[in-house]
């Protein structure tokens, strides 16, 4: 992020009257307020995507016993040493061991078991003979092909010890994880879960997608999106739809949903209009400013009971950029994990590109690899906050700081990645 790391020596203090706020300094406020989230006590499938509070170490060595890796025959190796196509050894077949078999088993020199993949191995064997060097015997077996000790062995312990850390706090919980908790015999572990995030849009204007909007309407995006951009910053949102902008109905929705969210972001009715509902129903809870960026110039954001709000400007680019800008670093520290960018990087500018003064811009761009091979990046074409067309084929913000006004092809940028 360019200019000062948030929160790194921000006071969050608000700025002077005669100033816009910059983006550290909002950033900054909102890091130092947003609650981390208590960890809790979930089922395996439950706690996927969450974060772990805890260290995890293995109770017992994995594997848990010595083991077969093969389909085949345990065997005493010396037996088999000079098996061979040509002359190959045969063995009388005296058992089977199973996978999951509970039981004892051994032989002796002169004789093997059949074994599955997974069985134990039986006390005297030391390799095993996979079923395709021989002719599959089950009363006897012919073996053309030698094994050295500790052939086809998976050994107790080669893959955990008992004892060891196999996941620290703060891994996310993905597939892998949550099979090495399954592995060391974990039902339930303790996990700073995922933000759940309410989204509302605001204005008397929008309409379901799928309806059918009279002149004057149109279809609610800006709710569709930020839920999928909550899900994409490891958060749960929820869609809770569109509000009238009357500030008596969107106090009192926010009061309905405190009860099923850890956070909470609304988009609209922030600015100077005459309806601006959100900015009404919330001035004396929340603060509101105007922040030295574009797109989204007007923010608001406090606490109502706790729980954090965000109020984001209606416009979708503002919307969009906004989110990037504040509510995804937050979701981040009520996690416990570092406030970081998307993706953050260089790219090397394609065109020049001119930036007002004294507002932090993020830019809607594309990546592509130049000549050299290097990465670099085209501004959209249409810049405009309410321009989703350009938004939708973005994959990356190009940031440019506040002190410039003009920044040149071929210079290298600040660019922020986009998932895609």
């Amino acid at each position: 992020m360019s200019g000062p790391h948030p929160g790194a020596g921000g006071t969050g203090a608000p700025p002077a009257a005669d100033r816009l706020r910059t983006v550290d300094e909002h950033l900054a406020e909102i890091l130092g307020a947003v609650p981390l989230l208590a960890p809790i006590d979930l089922a395996l499938l439950e706690a996927e995507g969450a974060l772990l509070a805890e260290p995890v170490s293995a109770p017992i060595p994995l594997p848990p016993f010595d083991n077969s890796a093969m389909d085949g025959y345990a065997v005493v190796s010396t037996d088999v040493a000079s098996a061979s196509e040509d002359s190959p050894v045969t063995l009388p077949v005296v058992g089977d061991v199973a996978a999951g078999d509970t039981g004892v088993s051994a032989i002796r020199p002169g004789l093997c078991l059949r074994i599955m993949t997974g069985a134990p191995m039986p006390a005297g064997a030391d390799a095993v003979i996979p079923v395709e060097w021989t002719d599959g015997g089950t009363v006897s077996v012919r073996i053309t092909r030698p094994a050295p000790p500790g052939h086809y062995i998976r050994r107790a312990g080669e893959d955990v010890q008992a004892g060891q850390v196999v996941l620290e706090p703060g891994v996310r919980l993905r597939a892998p994880q949550l099979g090495m908790l399954a592995a060391v015999g974990r039902a339930r572990v303790s996990v700073r879960p995922r933000p759940r995030v309410v989204v509302l849009s605001t204005g008397d204007e929008l309409r379901e997608p799928g309806s059918e909007p009279a002149f004057g309407q149109i279809w609610d995006s800006n709710s569709f999106m930020l839920t999928g951009a909550v899900n994409e910053s490891e958060g749960v949102g929820i869609r809770a739809g569109a509000l009238t902008d009357a500030p008596e109905k969107v106090r009192e929705a926010l009061e309905d949903q405190l009860i099923r969210a850890d956070a909470i972001i609304t988009t609209g009715g922030v600015s100077m209009g005459a309806r601006d509902a959100v900015k009404e129903a919330l001035t004396g809870t929340l603060t509101f400013t105007k922040v030295a960026m574009r797109p989204g110039k007007p923010q608001g954001f406090g606490l109502l009971h706790g729980i954090p709000i965000f109020t984001l400007p209606g416009n979708p680019v503002s919307a969009y950029v906004s989110f990037q800008v504040f509510v995804r670093p937050a979701l981040l520290a009520m996690q416990g994990l570092p406030p970081e960018p998307p993706g953050a990087g260089t790219a090397v500018l394609t065109e020049e590109v001119r930036s007002p003064a004294g507002l932090r811009h993020y830019l809607r761009g594309r990546l592509s690899s130049g000549e050299d091979g290097d990465l670099a990046v085209t501004p959209a074409g249409a810049q405009g906050s309410h321009q989703m067309g350009a938004l939708a084929a973005a994959d990356a913000l190009i940031v440019v700081p506040e002190e410039r006004d003009i920044v040149p092809a071929g210079e290298r940028v600040e660019i922020w990645r986009l998932p895609r």
